[in-house]
């Protein structure tokens, strides 16, 4: 079964069980494929389907930052209900060591040797784990790794 239809099959589920949580959430990620379809002038495949997801994604995570910043738990934890059941249309994500291991396979493939190789080595992580990585811890482990 295609994502898409997934996706509308557990709208509509959550919609006759009033779960109103579930159903503001999918009806926020249809709307944003929508949104991308009509840019693209097609349907959307299910890499397409998981790009948006992960966009708004990180967007509520940005969203978590700022809240939390400013004193503003309820909203926070609300945006982390959001990124729940949006993630459960994901792959599962690298776990911190997964990510370092990922990082040195990287590392070796491209033959980096410091930080100039930084952007090659990123590019080979989102290419290989593109939906599944964190981009920041990423970030943080290839800058390390790269300048010892």
């Amino acid at each position: 079964m295609s994502l898409a239809k997934c996706i509308e099959d557990d709208f509509l589920v959550a919609y006759k069980a009033r779960q109103d949580v579930r159903v503001a959430v999918l009806r926020m990620l249809k709307t944003a494929a929508k949104n991308k379809q009509v840019e693209l002038g097609r349907e959307l495949s299910d890499d397409e389907w998981r790009e948006v997801m992960a966009k708004l994604v990180k967007q509520r995570l940005e969203s978590i930052e700022y809240f939390r910043q400013g004193g503003r738990q309820d909203l926070a934890d609300k945006e982390q209900a959001e990124i729940d059941i949006l993630r459960a249309y994901l792959p599962a994500a690298l776990t911190p060591e997964e990510t370092a291991q990922a990082v040195e396979a990287a590392v070796t493939e491209v033959q980096a040797s410091g930080m100039k190789d930084m952007g090659r080595v990123m590019q080979v992580l989102m290419r290989d784990y593109k939906d599944r990585l964190d981009g920041k811890l990423a970030s943080v482990l290839v800058k390390s790794r790269l300048s010892a």
